[in-house]
């Protein structure tokens, strides 16, 4: 019986020996995951700014085609007033080319229509026909988005 504790202590020595061994390997492996946990972190920050900016640039340029639109419409107004006789013809010189301000407007701060808004128009066959082109600019912070708009329209 003796003998059998004689066993008993060796072998755990031994493992108290496997134990020392493999403890410098454990201090790299968890150096190794705080490295690969810290590039991963600093990835995902970077991805979530990317996308921050990219819903900034989508934002504003929404709002710029928002003013060039708003630009088209207050031009085919000046063009096609409401209440005027069909048969009477607007051209393209007969009305104001200065846009109204938006930038007071709720939405819009910060954003304005390119001056003068292009016009253009010519008669065929006793049809007047129209080219309007308006761009809409959004600054907000120095960061700048534009949107053209062009639309064709016809005289009854």
């Amino acid at each position: 019986m003796f003998h059998n504790k004689q066993n008993r202590v060796s072998s755990s020595f031994c493992s108290w020996t496997s134990l020392k061994k493999y403890q410098g390997s454990s201090l790299v492996i968890a150096i190794f995951i705080i490295v690969v946990m810290s590039l991963l972190g600093a990835a995902l920050v970077k991805i979530l700014a990317s996308s921050q900016q990219n819903v900034t640039f989508e934002v504003l340029g929404t709002r710029a085609y928002t003013a060039a639109q708003t630009g088209v419409q207050w031009q085919l107004a000046q063009l096609f007033p409401v209440g005027l006789m069909s048969s009477t013809e607007q051209a393209c010189n007969d009305v104001s080319h200065v846009p109204p301000t938006i930038d007071n407007t709720s939405g819009l701060q910060g954003c304005y229509i390119i001056n003068p808004i292009e016009c253009n128009d010519f008669l065929h066959d006793g049809v007047r026909y129209y080219t309007i082109t308006s761009v809409g600019q959004c600054d907000i912070d120095g960061e700048v988005t534009s949107r053209i708009i062009e639309v064709e329209a016809r005289s009854l």
